[in-house]
């Protein structure tokens, strides 16, 4: 019974009627609620209500996560997988049953008409003559390199406008982007190179993964994205292109889909960014301590400034990431600016809060590129770069300890409008933790020195 089971919502043999369909879904998402609403009460107290759960506006789901630490939510971003491999999965298999193509299925991945999917697929009968869906046929050996030729160039050719529809059009770093899009690359490109023969799941992800190099070496040539931000989207965009052509290749191999249809997939990858809603998040606070052999009234005067850093040698800022140079102020206490001069320019800091020898505090009205992208190009500037990630404001805290020393510690509060934000800000978490590490560790030598 339990083999049946997992077949039935993991695999893609088996046929799905309007009752399991139903019952299944039913089941599954009252699970990931009860877990997911679990988590959130145990890290901050309240209570996520299930019609802000239903709420498919990734924001909203954001500032319901707001206070869970950022290995928990990456730890609920994969617990979702297999709930969304189930829904999808069984969606093309329920729409074939219904005597629907298999490629509506993707409209699962467009908010609010999901709903409207899942509803229909739950009501719709089984169709008196239904679509062939039966037993995978064997693969026939050899490359079907002119299959895999066309089936990248199509994908390229329907999912690159895709790209820049969202990015330079809307203005949008979307879910849709980062997840449709990938999946979109993987099911068209395996369904087209598996159509006319199926051939091995093997090289299907070969195939599949050379498309998605190509895309993103497209958008590099074409300077609509730097390096540096292609190579931290491969982690997200690998695995969801290879389910995707999971799924393209299924629908080739056990189904009688036309390859036409899959054009139809590229037009849903279109459908989620445009409908889509804009991503907002909380601001998110990264926190660095250091102690260092110094009194805080000598430790507070390079907190305050500081003088030229040596050159940066760590590995984030050698690969394009703003490095922090030196601190200046013009004026003294609340309302003074401090400007801190980064590689890529300078941070706009008015003091808000100066509490000599204890608390430094200032928001940020101005701030530099957080990185210079790799290009083949010069001065390439990609939109991810303007705005999309944030710093909001800033605090330097010193606390005095016993034998003269304090503890400094250093807090940025950050902003990220790029979705799914819990999958960027563990990079953001990286790249602010290394400025502080940097800075403080200036500090630190600076204090210590003067102090001898």
């Amino acid at each position: 019974m339990l083999a049946s089971r997992l077949r039935l919502w993991f695999g893609l043999s088996d046929r799905v009627d309007r009752r399991a369909y139903f019952a299944t879904g039913l089941g599954f998402m009252a699970l990931k609620y009860l877990s997911d609403s679990a988590v959130v009460w145990a890290y901050t107290g309240r209570v996520w209500s299930p019609l802000d759960y239903a709420n498919p506006v990734w924001s909203v789901r954001e500032h319901a996560l707001q206070g869970v630490p950022s290995a928990v939510v990456l730890a609920l971003a994969v617990w979702t997988l297999p709930f969304l491999w189930v829904g999808i999965g069984m969606s093309v298999r329920r729409a074939v049953d219904a005597g629907r193509s298999a490629w509506l299925a993707l409209l699962f991945f467009v908010p609010y008409v999901n709903y409207l999917l899942m509803l229909a697929l739950s009501l719709l009968p089984t169709a008196p003559r239904h679509l062939r869906w039966g037993t995978e046929r064997a693969p026939v050996l050899g490359s079907g390199w002119r299959s895999a030729l066309f089936g990248v160039a199509v994908s390229l050719g329907l999912t690159i406008p895709t790209v820049l529809f969202s990015v330079y059009f809307k203005k949008e770093y979307s879910v849709g982007l980062f997840l449709g899009t990938p999946f979109t690359i993987g099911a068209i490109t395996a369904n087209i190179y598996n159509s006319a023969q199926p051939r091995s799941k093997g090289d299907t992800a070969v195939v599949v993964l050379f498309a998605l190099t190509l895309a993103a070496l497209s958008l590099l040539l074409f300077a609509a994205e730097g390096g540096v931000c292609l190579l931290m989207a491969l982690p997200l965009a690998a695995p969801v292109a290879l389910l995707g052509g999971v799924l393209g290749r299924a629908i080739a191999v056990r189904g009688e889909e036309p390859p036409s249809h899959s054009g139809l997939a590229a037009i849903l990858a279109l459908l989620v960014v445009a409908v889509e809603p804009r991503a907002t998040a909380p601001p998110r606070e990264v926190v660095t301590v250091v102690e260092i052999a110094a009194p805080p009234e000598v430790v507070w005067r390079s907190v305050v400034t500081f003088p030229e850093l040596p050159p940066p040698t760590e590995g984030m800022f050698r690969l394009g990431v703003a490095a922090p140079l030196r601190a200046r102020i013009a004026g003294r206490g609340v309302g003074a600016v401090r400007y801190c001069d980064f590689t890529t320019g300078s941070f706009v800091e008015p003091i808000t809060r100066w509490e000599e020898n204890r608390v430094l505090g200032f928001a940020i009205t101005g701030q530099a590129p957080p990185m210079r992208e790799w290009s083949p190009y010069r001065n390439v500037n990609p939109p991810h770069l303007d705005g999309y990630f944030r710093a909001t404001h800033g605090e330097f805290r010193l606390t005095p300890l016993p034998d003269g020393r304090t503890r400094l510690e250093g807090r940025t509060w950050y902003e990220v409008r790029m979705a799914p934000q819990a999958y960027w800000t563990i990079y953001a978490d990286v790249i602010v933790r290394s400025i502080h590490e940097r800075v403080l560790r200036h500090i630190k030598t600076l204090a210590e020195k003067e102090s001898r």
